[in-house]
Formats: structure tokens, C-alpha cells, sequence
């Protein structure tokens, strides 16, 4: 069966963030008010072939722990429906 994955993949927030930091400076610029912290990160959509709900869960929590994620620096979160 097959598992589409949505995962997120974001700098933990005790870390400086740059390129979110660089975003929120210049949205200023555009005259809109209000905006406190912008944090940037990575979204990806995976198709995953499993047998089961919970063997598309292990192999998505091993690619993002070995592969999309920086464990020192970033955390992930995904969620996982059947493909239709």
C-alpha cells in the first residue's frame, strides 16, 4: 500500500535562524505590521510503498532522522495518510 508523507523539518528554536530573521527585518519594507518571528524551514512530500501504516511510519522517522534532518540543529514532524 502506499503512504504520502508530509513532513516538516524546522531549526530548533534555541538556535539562531538567519534567513528567518533576514525575512522578518525586510517585511517592514512591505508596510505590514505585526510580525514578530519568522522561523524558515523545509516541507517535503513523500510517496512511500509499505505494507503497513506503521512500517510507512518507521521508514519515514529513519530518512528524516538519517537523511532530511540535521538532528543537531533541526527537529521533524510529519503526518501520514494512505495515498489515494
Amino acid at each position: 500500500m502506499k503512504y504520502v508523507a508530509l513532513i516538516n523539518v524546522m531549526p530548533h528554536k534555541e538556535l539562531l535562524d538567519p534567513q528567518g530573521k533576514t525575512v522578518a527585518h525586510n517585511i517592514k519594507y512591505l508596510h505590514i505590521d505585526g510580525v514578530d518571528d519568522v522561523r524558515i524551514g523545509k516541507h517535503i512530500r513523500m510517496v512511500v510503498e509499505a505494507e503497513s501504516e506503521s512500517d510507512a511510519n518507521a521508514k519515514v522517522d529513519t530518512v528524516c532522522r538519517k537523511l532530511l534532518a540535521n538532528m543537531i540543529m533541526e527537529h521533524y514532524e510529519f503526518t501520514l495518510a494512505p495515498a489515494v
